[in-house]
């Protein structure tokens, strides 16, 4: 169920049918919402229910259904109203010349009150590292002595209240009605990520950042958006004024300096890499497997020492970035760090190089991550090779039905990178998933360097990697993080690795 105020203000729909230029049929003139629903499942009493043409069926085929469960009206077009009208749904019709969805996300900021919110909101994208630039945020604000909300892959949080999520970036029904919810509970600060599919398909409408940031960029959803420059134009479309008042973008690579030079709003630099022009600076300090410490250095002074209790210097540009955004913000560092002890940033991030092991173990490491693209396996295993004691067993898989030109290169990179590499089953989905591990082996074994082992079954693989471990060695899981099932030929099968791992590491008598 999405996510929505407790007390809710009623919004006349005449007050929409003018606001939208919407043709109004069966409305009487004291008709309100207090919701909108995209899902007749999730239909509430005073929802407006939003009857969207689909790939397979149209959202109005469910207005019987939405009207049962208490909606007080449907907002579709001229087919979805004639499909109401034909099946005999007695519900009040707002009638839309253009897509629903091109005003979805306007229409439940009117009907949620959320255009008013005025909480800092930042929004993050890139390829890799999202996640963990929102968690980190979250931590920094309530540093700041603000209460945090956010919105991740893994979960909305609103102040202390927790909600798993079933999309990176929510529709954008579900975005405002969890706004809402966060203004009720006096949020101050919200994290948001963004995913390049949530700016083309209007999941951000009616939402407008204080910061935007960008970090990284490299292959994925190809099977969405065709090659790497539509992909990149999706990320390079939240730096706009429609979207955001300023952002934060990481120069390393080419594509972040296209993001500073392209943008249509003003841009802060960050810059990892000695020798490159930006107007802030990050140094590691030093780094272990149980963390990574950092100095920031900015404009007319600003700095900030610290660390993440998580490795890997890509971690360190995480808080650098969630850091900057702040600063843009207006909420200086010297607030931040006075919140922190000794600079130490607190954050937990489920999933995403998450320890299943005891830190500072005297046995082996385990560690499960979300990583699923080349560049996060490149970035993972480069950070393992500088702080890992002793050698790097690797096991992942790769997602069915989803881009596949990626597969060969993921295996060649876990393969250079690792001493011995173990490939599983991921989420086959609707393909062999035989077939998705032959490609993955072809890639790995051109890279002519890791022991490659094939084991489909991950419960068997999880306990075949810890076998092949010694002490000082660290294993890393990549691919279902915080996920809590398996998809397999349309069935979703429950499979928790983080679970599946703890128990296998007791098992072993490598954790109590």
């Amino acid at each position: 169920m999405s996510i929505r105020p407790q007390t809710p203000t009623p919004t006349p729909l005449r007050e929409l049918v003018t606001q939208f230029g919407l043709e109004a049929r069966g409305l009487s003139e004291d008709a309100a919402v207090t919701g909108v629903s995209l899902d007749s499942r999730d239909v509430r009493p005073g929802d407006l229910y939003i009857g969207m043409p689909g790939a397979k069926r149209h959202g109005a085929d469910f207005a019987a259904q939405a009207a049962a469960s208490g909606a007080s009206a449907m907002l579709t077009d001229a087919a979805g109203a004639e499909l109401a009208t034909a099946a005999g749904v007695e519900l009040p019709v707002l009638v839309s010349a253009r897509h629903p969805r091109e005003l979805l996300g306007d229409v439940a900021a009117a009907v949620y009150g959320t255009a008013d919110f005025d909480a800092k909101l930042f929004g993050v994208t890139g390829t890799n590292g999202k996640t963990s630039v929102v968690y980190i945020l979250a931590e920094l604000i309530r540093a700041a002595g603000l209460t945090p909300g956010l919105s991740s892959t893994a979960e909305r949080r609103v102040g202390e209240e927790v909600i798993p999520a079933n999309l990176t970036s929510p529709e954008a029904s579900e975005l405002h009605g969890l706004l809402a919810r966060m203004r009720e509970r006096e949020v101050e600060g919200v994290a948001i990520e963004v995913s390049a599919q949530a700016v083309v398909r209007h999941r951000l409408d009616g939402v407008h950042f204080d910061v935007v940031a960008f970090n990284n960029f490299s292959q994925d959803h190809l099977d969405e958006f065709g090659d790497l420059e539509s992909y990149f134009a999706a990320k390079l479309a939240l730096f706009t004024p429609e979207r955001a008042s300023r952002g934060v973008v990481v120069v390393d690579s080419p594509y972040g300096q296209r993001i500073a030079k392209e943008s249509q709003i003003p841009v802060t630099r960050l810059a990892t890499e000695y020798g490159q022009s930006a107007d802030w600076h990050l140094a590691i300090t030093r780094q272990s497997l149980d963390g990574v410490s950092f100095v920031l250095q900015g404009p007319e002074g600003a700095h900030f020492r610290g660390s993440v209790p998580v490795f890997g210097g890509f971690m360190a540009e995480n808080a650098a970035l969630a850091l900057i955004m702040l600063h843009e913000a207006g909420i200086p560092l010297a607030q931040v760090a006075a919140g922190l002890e000794r600079g130490r940033i607190p954050v937990y991030i489920p999933g995403r190089l998450e320890e299943m092991t005891e830190p500072g173990s005297a046995g082996p490491r385990f560690f499960v991550d979300y990583g699923h693209t080349p560049g996060a396996f490149a970035a993972m295993l480069d950070a393992l090779g500088e702080v890992a004691p002793g050698k790097i067993i690797f096991m992942f898989g790769a997602d069915g039905d989803r881009d596949t030109t990626k597969r060969e290169e993921m295996g060649r990179i876990a393969a250079a990178g690792s001493d011995t590499l173990i490939i599983c089953d991921y989420h086959p989905r609707s393909e062999p998933p035989e077939a998705i591990r032959a490609q993955l082996l072809t890639g790995a074994r051109a890279a002519n360097h890791a022991e490659v082992i094939e084991e489909g079954d991950p419960r068997r693989a999880v306990r075949l990697a810890i076998s092949l471990a010694a002490p000082g060695d660290v294993i890393l899981y990549a691919g279902p993080g915080h996920e809590d099932h398996q998809e397999v030929a349309g069935q979703f099968i429950p499979y928790s690795a983080r679970d599946e791992v703890r128990g296998a590491l007791r098992e072993a008598g490598l954790l109590s």
